[in-house]
C-alpha cells in the first residue's frame, strides 16, 4: 500500500500558474474549525481542544516555543473570561462593583507565557489599600471573586493547585502594602520556605484588573529583594535542589530521587527546563531587570553590559530552551495520544541518537549556568 504524506502548508503557497494559494495555508486551520461543534469560546474542556490545536500549528512548523506562547494565550483568555463571568453573576446576586481597584496576577509557567500541554492553576491577587474597619467586606467580595474564578478555571480543565497558591487563600490576597510588608518579611532571612513562596510570586503577570498595582509590586520587588543579602544567598543555595539530568560524568541521568515511570525516563521539567528557569530568574533579580519570560530574561541578560552573560552564552541557552520544550511537547503530544498524562517525563528510548547528543550538550550548558548563578 502507498502511504500518502500530507504536504506541510507552506509547499503549497504557490497554485499550477504561480499565484499565491492562500486557501491552501488556510486549510489545516479550516480543518481544525471544523472539528469543533462551536468556536472555544467556552470552557468546555479547554485542555483537550489545546491537544487538536497544537496539532495543526505543528503542520505549519511552529517551534514549540511559539507554540507555547499560543497555548499560554488561550489559557490567558480563559482567565479573563472566567474572571468576568464572576464579576457578572455576583453583579447579579447584589454584591455590586469591585469596591476597590484589584489586579488578577498569573503565576509561574502561564505569567512567562511557557505553558504546555499540562496546565496548572497558580495566581494571586493584589488589592488596592483601604481602611482596616473595611476588611471584612472588602476582602470578603475578592474572597468571593478569588474562589468564584479559580473554580471556573478548574471546571475549564485547568485544575486547582494542590500547594494552595491561588486568589482564593489570603496567602495569595492582600492589599498592595501588604504585599510589600509581606516581601520584607520573607527577604529578612533563609528560611527555605519563606524565600520559595518570593520565588513563585517573582513570576507573575497582571491578567485583569489595574495594572498599575502589579507594576507597584514590581517596584517593591526591585527596591526590597537584591538588597536582601540572606535572603539571595539561599535563593542560590535553593538552585542544589534542582539538579540537571546528569551524573558526575556528564552523562544523561535521572535523579535517584525522582520515581521514574523507567529506567529511561528523565524528567526533563524538573531536571532541565526549571534549573534553567531558576538560574535566569536569580540573574535577573540580581540585576534589576524586569523580563518575565525565560527567552527575555535570557535575552536581557546579555544586555547588561556587565558580563552577565555574552551574546554567544545567551544564544546558547536560548537554543537549549527552545529545544528542551521541543522534546517536551513531543513528549506530551505522544502520551495525550495514547490517553495518558501529560507530564514532564520525557522517554530516552523515542530520542534519536543526535537528539541525545543534544540533549546532554544542553544539558551541560544549562548546569553550567546553575553554577554560575550559584556562585553569584
Amino acid at each position: 500500500m502507498r502511504v500518502v504524506h500530507q504536504a506541510s502548508p507552506w509547499r503549497a503557497l504557490f497554485d499550477q500558474h504561480g499565484r499565491l494559494n492562500t486557501v491552501a495555508l488556510d486549510a489545516p486551520l479550516q480543518q481544525l474549525f471544523s472539528k469543533l461543534s462551536s468556536p472555544p469560546t467556552s470552557f468546555d474542556n479547554a485542555p483537550a481542544w489545546h491537544l487538536s490545536l497544537v496539532e495543526t500549528l505543528v503542520h505549519y512548523d511552529l517551534p514549540a516555543w511559539r507554540i507555547s506562547q499560543i497555548i499560554s494565550d488561550h489559557n490567558a483568555w480563559l482567565y479573563r473570561r472566567a474572571i468576568a463571568q464572576s464579576l457578572e453573576e455576583m453583579q447579579a446576586q447584589g454584591w455590586g462593583t469591585p469596591p476597590v481597584d484589584y489586579c488578577v496576577l498569573m503565576l509561574g509557567s502561564a505569567a512567562r507565557y511557557e505553558s504546555l500541554l499540562g496546565p496548572d492553576q497558580d495566581n494571586a491577587m493584589i488589592i488596592d489599600d483601604y481602611p482596616d474597619h473595611r476588611h471584612v467586606d472588602i476582602d470578603g467580595y475578592f474572597q468571593a471573586l478569588g474562589e468564584r474564578f479559580t473554580q471556573r478555571l478548574d471546571d475549564a480543565g485547568i485544575p486547582l493547585c494542590h500547594g494552595h497558591v491561588m486568589a482564593r487563600w489570603p496567602m495569595w490576597r492582600k492589599r498592595i502594602s501588604e504585599w510589600r510588608k509581606q516581601l520584607e518579611i520573607w527577604s529578612a532571612d533563609r528560611r527555605v520556605k519563606r524565600v520559595q513562596q518570593t520565588n513563585i510570586l517573582l513570576d507573575f503577570s497582571p491578567i485583569a484588573g489595574n495594572s498599575a498595582l502589579a507594576a507597584q509590586l514590581g517596584d517593591s520587588i526591585t527596591a526590597i529583594l537584591p538588597n536582601a543579602s540572606l535572603y539571595m544567598d539561599e535563593m542560590a543555595a535553593l538552585l542544589n535542589e534542582l539538579p540537571v539530568a546528569l551524573n558526575r560524568f556528564g552523562q544523561l541521568a535521572s535523579s535517584p530521587r525522582l520515581e521514574a515511570p523507567h529506567g529511561q525516563a528523565i524528567n526533563l521539567k524538573l531536571q532541565g527546563l526549571l534549573p534553567l528557569i531558576s538560574a535566569a530568574r536569580l540573574f535577573c533579580l540580581h540585576y534589576g531587570l524586569r523580563d518575565i519570560a525565560t527567552r527575555e530574561r535570557l535575552i536581557a541578560l546579555s544586555h547588561t553590559g556587565d558580563g552577565a552573560l555574552t551574546s554567544a552564552e545567551s544564544a546558547l541557552l536560548i537554543a537549549a530552551f527552545e529545544r528542551l520544550q521541543q522534546l517536551l511537547l513531543d513528549q506530551q503530544r505522544y502520551n495525550r495520544a495514547r490517553g495518558q498524562a501529560a507530564d514532564g517525563w520525557v522517554d530516552l528510548r523515542r530520542l534519536r541518537e543526535d537528539e541525545r547528543l543534544l540533549l546532554k550538550f544542553d544539558l551541560q550548558q544549562i548546569r553550567a549556568f546553575v553554577q554560575r548563578a550559584k556562585s553569584g
